[in-house]
């Protein structure tokens, strides 16, 4: 009995499993940042005929809101774009390969973190 070569790559149908997952978080993080950036544009039109130190208030949370608010854009773009550039892994082949080891990231971990580049041993070890 000979001893199976370690899997270098994920199959055709694993990867369209992958892209699947990815489409599908994309589609998700697309739909919040649109709801997130429609919110902040409503926000900043809204005029209010408040006055005195209840309008100071309001303004105060409505910043610190709309700060909120713009990180949290930020950080899905990020994501987006991490999850599009896994799309890109996927076509050309270098998709669920730790950057650090050269090998296959574990299923259970692409399917958790389709976006990773590497697997948690590496991760841990940059830590």
């Amino acid at each position: 009995m000979t001893v199976q070569e370690e899997k270098k790559r994920y199959s055709e149908e694993e990867l369209k499993e992958f892209e699947g997952i990815i489409n599908q978080k994309l589609d998700a993080a697309r739909n919040e940042l649109a709801y997130i950036k429609d919110t902040l544009s409503r926000k900043n039109d809204s005029g209010t005929d408040n006055t005195g130190a209840a309008t100071k208030l309001m303004e105060d949370v409505d910043t610190s809101e709309r700060e909120q608010m713009s990180q949290s854009a930020a950080r899905l773009q990020k994501f987006i774009t991490q999850l599009e550039n896994a799309l890109v892994r996927i076509k050309n082949g270098t998709y669920g390969i730790c950057i650090d080891t050269g090998k296959l990231i574990p299923k259970e971990r692409l399917r958790a973190v389709p976006h990773t580049q590497q697997t948690i041993e590496a991760k841990l070890r940059r830590v």
